[in-house]
């Protein structure tokens, strides 16, 4: 135990504040060319309370009660990630939609997805948001988070440490915590390419939070 928490506090403490950054910087790339999935779920009261014009109306509609959603399933290099990876996208399919909406809270980011990471995992729409939907069920939750949780404040390694309490085979190597203007933003995830297990992503961890807590506002 006293290993797995030096283990967590030092990968939360190396990396950079910027909470967008998630291991490097773009790169042009042919899709289906990357190393491995980054799962990022988004903790969805953070994302409601902030800018009214950068709001999706449909994630936060009053009542929805969402904690982690799924922000996206991002194709990933060791160091730096693709992003836009076709000039000519397929549109998705009303089938494809039906998925993406099992998946993300609102028809508006699953589009989005589709286009900056989607484009590069060299999946069609139907099968990327299959992919995400696979990636999604493959987490647990930790019981503090879920459903209509009071407003708390934690350390970000002991958000971390939940998670990986909550998922065999998890460990702080694998995952980000990430955070904006002292609350939680996100916990991103490393998948394997072939989203059969975690995966160290020692790029993506060293972009954890740095704040010594955050707060996790209720969901509405």
């Amino acid at each position: 135990m006293r290993r797995l928490a030096a283990c967590l506090a030092g990968l939360l403490l190396a990396g950079p504040a910027a909470a967008q950054d998630y291991g490097g910087f773009a790169r042009r790339s042919a899709p289906g060319d990357f190393d491995f999935y980054v799962l990022a779920l988004s903790w969805s009261p953070t994302y409601c309370a902030g800018p009214g014009e950068r709001r999706d109306d449909t994630q936060c509609a009053p009542g929805r009660g969402l904690g982690f959603v799924v922000h996206g399933l991002w194709p990933q290099y060791a160091r730096g990630y693709p992003e836009n990876c076709s000039a000519v996208t397929r549109s998705p399919t009303r089938q494809a939609m039906e998925v993406a909406g099992q998946v993300y809270p609102s028809e508006g980011l699953a589009r989005y997805e589709w286009r900056k990471h989607g484009t590069c995992s060299g999946l069609d729409p139907a099968a990327y948001f299959a992919a995400a939907r696979e990636a999604r069920l493959s987490v647990t939750i930790p019981d503090g988070f879920k459903g209509r949780s009071p407003p708390q404040t934690l350390a970000p390694i002991e958000i971390a440490r939940q998670f990986v309490a909550a998922n065999r085979g998890l460990r702080p190597d694998m995952m980000a915590v990430t955070c904006t203007r002292g609350r939680l933003q996100e916990v991103r995830i490393c998948f394997g390419k072939d989203l059969r297990g975690f995966t160290p992503c020692p790029d993506v961890a060293r972009g954890n939070c740095r704040a010594p807590d955050v707060t996790l506002d209720a969901a509405r």
